[in-house]
């Protein structure tokens, strides 16, 4: 069990990252909100709080260990790139494979709303792409683009990875590795929640507002992304192959809206937020979930690198 220590950690931890993003979403209400137009891009005042929000796990994990005067021996931030490299290869390719193979699912679904000619694209938000363009070459375009782009956001990522997996997920370990991350899953999901009345993620126009979105949806792929960034954490020893993986996750998660015909319905897909769109994270976190010895710490039984990346098991590399 958690220890009497790590309880007050935890609760300073938890309640010192949930005031900070309740007083930044005030002052994104109080400015006009998160978004010009929906769909459409963000309020330049929010999007730049929305940037210190990523950071405010970090700074919850700094102030928490100067209160409590943990020291800094555990803090996760060491690369340990020459044993973990490829569990960086797997944060930084598996996330995107994911979501293509959930957009996949959601276009094979519902043929109907495949739309090669990305018009959706073109037409809300200008982007400048032929209408006779070959969308598969536009997408492979967009991923490595994203893929390059993803390396200098590493510090905003490393931000909430820092406090999340580095920080909160090792003092939740002692419930049991499983409950740890359906844990912490619920934890960082719901450390969202006050930007959901302002359309965060899913808009306005969807039955049950915010309670479905926040309190239900986002929820679960929060509990996927945070087991596959869990077991990142775990086996490489290190945070940085779970932020790399957190920067793929944001760059590419609207690869799939390329395709869309008509207005996208973001609690469905092809975003990877949907209840369709998340199935390529579910395939993705279910097989670690299951696995015995998936969530073992680097510490525990040496674990085998993933060969070829083992996409199609990553608990099969125990």
């Amino acid at each position: 069990m958690i220890s009497a220590v790590e309880r007050r950690r935890i609760y300073i931890f938890v309640a010192l990252a949930y005031g900070m993003s309740i007083i930044l979403a005030l002052v994104i209400f109080l400015t006009g909100g998160i978004y010009l137009t929906i769909p459409g891009p963000m309020r330049p005042l929010a999007l730049i709080l929305m940037m210190v929000l990523m950071c405010v796990p970090a700074v919850a994990n700094i102030v928490t260990r100067l209160i409590t005067r943990e020291g800094w021996s555990n803090t996760l931030l060491r690369p340990n790139f020459r044993r973990g490299w490829p569990f960086y290869l797997v944060g930084w390719i598996a996330p995107a494979l994911a979501i293509i193979v959930g957009g996949v699912i959601f276009y094979l679904l519902f043929p109907d709303r495949f739309d090669p000619s990305m018009s959706y694209m073109r037409q809300t938000f200008g982007v400048d792409i032929h209408a006779t363009a070959n969308p598969w070459t536009v997408l492979i375009s967009r991923l490595l683009i994203t893929a390059v782009a993803t390396i200098p956001t590493l510090p905003l990522m490393l931000g909430e990875e820092f406090g999340w997996r580095a920080y909160l997920l090792p003092k939740l370990m002692p419930l049991g590795a499983r409950k740890a991350v359906l844990l912490l899953g619920v934890i960082h999901g719901a450390w969202h929640w006050p930007f959901f009345p302002m359309g965060y993620n899913y808009g306005f126009d969807y039955w049950g507002l915010p309670v479905v979105a926040a309190a239900l949806l986002y929820l679960m792929v929060v509990t996927f992304f945070s087991t596959f960034f869990a077991w990142l954490t775990l086996r490489s020893g290190t945070v940085w192959p779970a932020a790399l993986a957190h920067g793929t996750v944001n760059n590419t998660a609207d690869a799939m809206l390329n395709f869309i015909r008509g207005a996208p319905n973001h609690l469905v897909g092809p975003l990877p937020l949907g209840i369709i769109g998340m199935l390529g994270f579910a395939l993705l976190a279910l097989p670690i979930f299951v696995s015995r010895s998936a969530l073992a710490p680097m510490d525990g039984p040496r674990p085998a690198a993933p060969k070829a990346v083992q996409a199609a098991a990553p608990g099969a590399a125990d």
